[in-house]
């Protein structure tokens, strides 16, 4: 079961080709990481599985029909995307943040019901984000605040949920925190993950599927254990390593060792 198909996919911006022809399947139920090196297209990728990029040429299939054919609210309602540095309005308050998750169930016909605030407060609690949920997002230290935007995302209530580096900007111990928290939404919600991560020792820890994007394509994707190679990382990073075994998570652990021989 994949949760979003790409058949064919080109995107550019103007006349610059960013992915060219891609197809691509991101399992249900799992979590997919996107690496690559800086401007390989990830995020432009991501970008184009939450229809906020219009194809070239191809499709996004989500959930079995074409993104760009369905209604905006069934969009929302199947997937949310949190991006690389999301705004919030001066003054607003955790809970006031989470709320705004509820947009795709509300119209001039229903306004907020019960089952808006239970699915906020669901959020809330989901995110370890209860007692904080009157202060303002301002105030929250920045894993706090990493937190309070996927309760957002968590509070709209879908399937699959895209993050864009979510762990940019955080020290490691709030890397951790985010990520824990993905991987935990994931296990006991079935919640679908696909993100895009810098840091390829996280991404391997944490993905169930991880995608390599280089050269306008993917030049490999798989479980991290059967693609991440030392000749890998030399081709998409112009970088020598060495791989080896992780002692405590028995994934592949990348020691870099930089671009002139190890002594």
């Amino acid at each position: 079961m994949t949760a979003i198909t790409s058949r064919a996919l080109t995107l550019s911006y103007q006349r610059q080709v960013i992915i060219d022809g891609l197809d691509l399947a991101l399992p249900r139920g799992k979590v997919s990481v996107l690496i690559g090196g800086n401007g390989s297209g990830k995020s432009t990728l991501l970008k184009s599985f939450a229809r906020l990029l219009r194809p070239q040429a191809g499709q996004v299939i989500l959930n079995g029909a074409d993104i760009q054919k369905k209604p905006t609210t069934v969009v929302a309602r199947e997937l949310a995307i949190l991006p690389q540095t999301p705004s919030a309005p001066e003054g607003i308050s955790v809970r006031q943040l989470v709320s705004l998750g509820r947009y795709p169930y509300q119209n001039w016909m229903q306004q907020w019901s019960a089952e808006d605030e239970q699915m906020v407060e669901h959020a809330l609690a989901q995110t370890g984000m209860s007692a904080l949920a009157e202060r303002p997002v301002e105030a929250l230290s920045g894993g706090q605040r990493q937190r309070a935007w996927i309760a957002m995302t968590l509070a709209q209530n879908t399937d699959t949920v895209l993050l864009d580096e979510p762990t940019t900007y955080l020290d490691l111990a709030h890397q951790m925190e985010v990520l824990e928290l993905l991987r935990a939404l994931n296990r006991h919600e079935g919640k679908t993950i696909i993100m895009v991560l810098h840091d390829l020792n996280l991404a391997c820890r944490y993905a169930d599927h991880m995608v390599v994007v280089h050269d306008r394509s993917v030049l490999a994707e798989g479980n991290p254990a059967d693609i991440l190679t030392e000749a890998l990382i030399k081709q998409v990073f112009d970088l020598d390593c060495r791989i080896i075994p992780d002692p405590f998570f028995a994934t592949p652990l990348c020691i870099p060792f930089g671009r002139e021989p190890a002594r």
